[in-house]
């Protein structure tokens, strides 16, 4: 039989048969609808079979496209293992990767590994989908990203959590506040000064409500926001005090924020990798993902770029 059709085919199915949406598909692979049903028609003209059962609403496998999409699957994970394998194509490897991931461990640890990463594949687009934790495993759990780096996951059944590292919470506050000058601060006597939170919509406002529950004297908030890197932007600003993971936070030698380690009691959060069960990862995807298992159980201080002094 002649072959009629090419990689892009392949790759147009597989995206559709992950997905459920010509739309989304399209999009994905950055064609117009028109183009990509053009490649599916083409693929099933080729095979003289049909693949896909489309409707108004959603797409689905037929009998023969399910066992088609794993030989598929299986067909291009292993070209990209060889290409990703062959000395001197590294470099010049294509492809795009996503990972969902809470805005607080962009700078001081995502943003390290996805340099590393960048270093070795070049050419591979990276897309970093920066969200509460919620929607970060919602993004995974529905296949908008490969995997994801968040502090929830472990619960569900058909997420898989693989733990990095254990960070506690700390005050954080400017220099030049008072309790910037203490080795350790209570949550009573944070609760003493102005205080500034995630709002109830965030998880880390779920796990320190569930941990400081019945605490007397807990700090309230006076200002809200949706992201602890916000809160940090108001605590600069100097309207108050927060209480953030240490992860979240800049070097010791930043010129306005310091923390101070939080105890009575001393909250912590694990932080991991979460991805779907039972799916495979692809090659350039994979590679990411293993980046960051190579960093667990390193010294926070290596996480962390080095940042440089502001100007007097």
């Amino acid at each position: 039989m002649a072959i009629n059709f090419n990689l892009n085919d392949l790759q147009a199915f597989r995206t559709v048969a992950e997905l459920a949406s010509f739309r989304k598909a399209a999009d994905a692979l950055h064609v117009s609808q028109p183009a990509f049903s053009r490649r599916i028609e083409k693929l099933e003209e080729a095979l003289g079979v049909k693949l896909l059962e489309r409707t108004t609403r959603k797409v689905s496998l037929t009998a023969v496209g399910r066992d088609f999409d794993r030989k598929v699957q299986q067909l291009l994970d292993d070209l990209d293992n060889t290409l990703l394998g062959i000395r001197g194509v590294a470099g010049t490897r294509m492809g795009e990767v996503t990972i969902a991931c809470v805005p607080s461990t962009v700078y001081y640890f995502l943003s390290q590994v996805v340099s590393r990463y960048h270093e070795r594949y070049p050419k591979i687009r990276v897309k970093v989908f920066d969200a509460s934790a919620n929607q970060v495993l919602a993004a995974v759990a529905q296949g908008e990203a490969d995997f994801g780096l968040n502090f929830i996951g472990g619960q569900e059944h058909d997420i898989e959590f693989k733990p990095l590292l254990e960070e506690r919470f700390v005050a954080a506050c400017r220099r030049d506040h008072e309790l910037a000058r203490k080795r350790k601060v209570s949550w009573t006597e944070l609760g003493q000064h102005d205080f500034i939170s995630v709002s109830k919509s965030s998880g880390n406002r779920l796990l320190l409500d569930q941990a400081l529950a019945g605490l007397a004297g807990r700090p309230q908030a006076i200002y809200e926001a949706q992201h602890v890197t916000t809160l940090l932007g108001l605590v600069e600003a100097g309207l108050g005090v927060a209480a953030v993971p240490s992860l979240a936070m800049p070097d010791a030698d930043h010129p306005l924020l310091v923390s101070v380690p939080l105890v009575d009691p001393i909250v912590t959060r694990k932080v991991g990798l979460i991805r779907r069960k039972g799916r495979s990862l692809s090659p350039a995807a994979l590679q990411l993902y293993e980046f960051f298992v190579e960093m667990k159980g390193k010294r926070r201080t290596t996480l962390k770029p080095k940042v440089p002094a502001s100007p007097a």
